[in-house]
């Protein structure tokens, strides 16, 4: 059996090998590009959602340490960008990421949708996650800052070993709270032609003479769809927080 599977395995590589090597020496490309204006389903919610949380988190986490700052500028940055963030309701950014953000850039720029889309939703939640982030250094007790000045750690250092760690183990809900959130407000992108499983729902299936008169079974599924993710992104949040609690073990 091990001569036949080194043989086996040898021939997989070598097909393997034979096609990658066929697809690279030739012109056309594996993969085709999709247009931002082809993309569509549950899948665009999912990039959405994943791309945008992915992205919010680090940014958050630079917010929130910044409008903590001795410094004047870099914190008053910070505090206008939250607070004029979280004064906005997301379906106006996806509005300006539609039509007045190409404004912004040299006259023929093809800025994909989709990207746009992705800076106004990333900005709109790593506004919140700044302040769920902030909330958790704020709950951290003055002897941790102390405890790390006692080590002689400089500032990058202390915040990086000491206090994110423990700032981030008690933001966990809330972060969580804000990345349901974002995966269910990604439905909002029906509203600048975006077809999102909503807005396939809503157009061109319902325009369809095949599904007069289904309504309730489309939106039902929908549903479920977006229960499942979200009930499995709670479940990993709690199973995370038990990983960490370790406070009292």
């Amino acid at each position: 059996m091990g001569f036949f599977g080194a043989i086996a395995a040898a021939a997989l590589v070598w097909w393997i090998g034979g096609f990658l090597t066929a697809a690279m020496v030739s012109d056309e490309p594996l993969l085709e590009p999709v247009a931002s204006r082809d993309m569509g389903g549950f899948m665009l919610n999912l990039i959405l959602g994943t791309v945008c949380v992915s992205l919010s988190i680090p940014i958050g986490i630079a917010l929130a340490l910044g409008r903590q700052s001795s410094m004047p500028i870099i914190k008053w940055i910070c505090v206008v960008f939250i607070e004029f963030i979280r004064g906005v309701p997301l379906i106006t950014l996806l509005f300006v990421a539609n039509v007045v953000l190409a404004y912004f850039f040299p006259p023929g720029t093809n800025f994909d949708l989709i990207i746009r889309v992705i800076i106004m939703i990333t900005a709109f939640a790593s506004a919140y996650i700044a302040e769920v982030i902030r909330g958790g250094l704020a709950a951290l007790p003055t002897g941790q800052y102390e405890a790390a000045d006692s080590l002689g750690l400089d500032y990058p250092q202390a915040m990086r070993l000491i206090i994110l760690p423990q700032a981030l183990k008690i933001s966990i809900p809330g972060i969580v709270n804000v990345a349901v959130g974002l995966f269910k407000d990604t439905t909002l992108v029906s509203v600048i032609s975006m077809f999102d499983l909503v807005g396939m729902i809503r157009g061109p299936i319902l325009a369809s003479t095949e599904w007069n008169g289904v309504y309730w079974e489309l939106f039902g599924f929908a549903a479920l769809l977006f229960f499942v993710v979200c009930y499995g992104i709670s479940q990993y949040s709690q199973w995370l927080e038990r990983e960490l609690n370790t406070d009292h073990r």
